[in-house]
């Protein structure tokens, strides 16, 4: 067999010239094999090139079928012998087999690093996607779990509302539970940041969520709940501390303060308190002092509180969408060919509504925006438990192609 060392094809003996390019043909295993080969670039277009190719391998497979007719098992013999002295010889080739390890161990590595990042990256947003929902954008300030506690909406452990521990549940005169809460926002696309409550007044005042001001003669902000139950929580800024988002937000409710309800509080109720109730205080309902002294829980509510937040196994009807408008993009973004995937984390609320909208991944050039107004515009018919109507938490995914 003879090779050129031009295009590195091997032909029969009988032949001198390469009946590409032209060029002497010299011995297989010559030890110009390893010698300096020039990689000749041609310029012809990828279709005439292709169609050569297909002529010259036509024009093999005519000179090769004479032989293989003759004595197939012959020729099919010798054509593997060709084929275990061209890979010997590949393997022969300085630094071939080095450099063929260290690409296996550069792309293991890359594998390997990506498959931990995907990991802990899973593991961080810890989504059960076999639920279609996300875990509730509850902080927890205490690591105990198995605390015995009712209940509520504070954020301590052994009471079940207010953010310090024990037992009691404010300052009344008599055992009983604090009731009430509040809500509010600004009318804001994103959803409340997180941070500490202001300090308990009974004359609200507006909530800025940008930085906390230091403590002055009036009152730069505050809400209305039993000052035994309150905490100065260690955030700078002002906000829901059940949240999780980092953005400055007051949240997409209505009334000054922070949150998704209505009124001048926080949380997702109505009124000057903080948490699911209404008018004043926290716990939920309508607003009660309750007694003795300091109290906190984890934030989840009782179980036939149809204004809880229930996650989808816990209903008995899942929430059903009519329509899902899809986002538009924005100029700048399909300028500069951004695409991708924006996740939101939503909350379909048993009146209809979407509420409590959280970005879980982000996208540039107002995608992000795009996709939270896209959400607000869903229709759908709420979950319900027992024949009523409840709030459940659901995950959607935007996706933003250019085609």
């Amino acid at each position: 067999m003879k090779r050129c060392d031009a295009c590195s094809e091997e032909f029969e003996s009988k032949f001198s010239f390469c009946p590409l390019d032209g060029n002497v043909l010299v011995e297989a295993g010559n030890p110009t094999e390893y010698g300096y080969r020039p990689t000749v670039i041609v310029e012809r277009p990828l279709l005439q090139r292709l169609f050569i190719e297909t002529q010259f391998l036509f024009a093999r497979a005519q000179t090769a079928w004479p032989d293989f007719k003759a004595d197939p098992f012959t020729f099919i013999g010798g054509e593997l012998r060709r084929l275990q002295a061209a890979t010997r010889r590949f393997l022969t080739r300085p630094y071939v087999i080095r450099a063929s390890l260290t690409a296996v161990a550069i792309i293991s590595t890359v594998v390997i690093t990506v498959i931990l990042f995907e990991g802990r990256r899973s593991h961080a947003v810890a989504v059960d996607r076999s639920e279609d929902e996300l875990p509730p954008t509850m902080i927890d300030f205490h690591s105990d779990r198995n605390a015995n506690s009712k209940p509520g909406v504070g954020a301590g452990e052994g009471g079940r509302v207010g953010f310090e521990r024990g037992r009691g549940e404010g300052s009344g005169p008599t055992p009983a539970r604090a009731h009430g809460g509040g809500g509010s926002g600004n009318l804001a696309l994103l959803a409340q940041s997180r941070g500490r409550l202001p300090q308990p007044s009974e004359i609200p005042a507006p909530i800025p969520t940008t930085y906390a001001r230091l403590p002055q003669t009036l009152l730069a902000a505050g809400i209305n709940i039993d000052p035994v139950l309150w905490k100065d929580l260690p955030f700078r800024d002002y906000g829901d501390p059940r949240s999780k988002s980092l953005v400055p937000s007051n949240g997409p409710g209505n009334g000054g303060g922070v949150g998704s309800g209505q009124g001048p509080g926080i949380g997702e109720g109505n009124g000057a308190g903080f948490g699911p109730g209404n008018k004043s205080n926290m716990g939920g309902g309508d607003p009660d002092a309750g007694c003795c002294g300091k109290g906190g829980s984890f934030g989840i509510r009782p179980d036939n509180d149809i204004d809880r937040l229930y996650r989808t196994p816990e209903v008995n009807v899942r929430a059903r969408v009519l329509s899902k408008p899809e986002p538009q993009y924005t100029e700048e973004a399909r300028r500069t060919g951004v695409t991708g995937t924006v996740i939101l984390s939503v909350i379909f609320s048993r009146t209809g509504q979407v509420t409590n909208i959280l970005a879980v991944q982000r996208l540039c050039c107002g995608l992000t925006e795009k996709a939270i107004a896209a959400a607000r515009q869903i229709r759908f018919i709420p979950a319900s438990r027992d024949g009523q109507s409840v709030s459940t938490r659901m995950q959607l995914e935007y996706n933003f192609n250019l085609y």
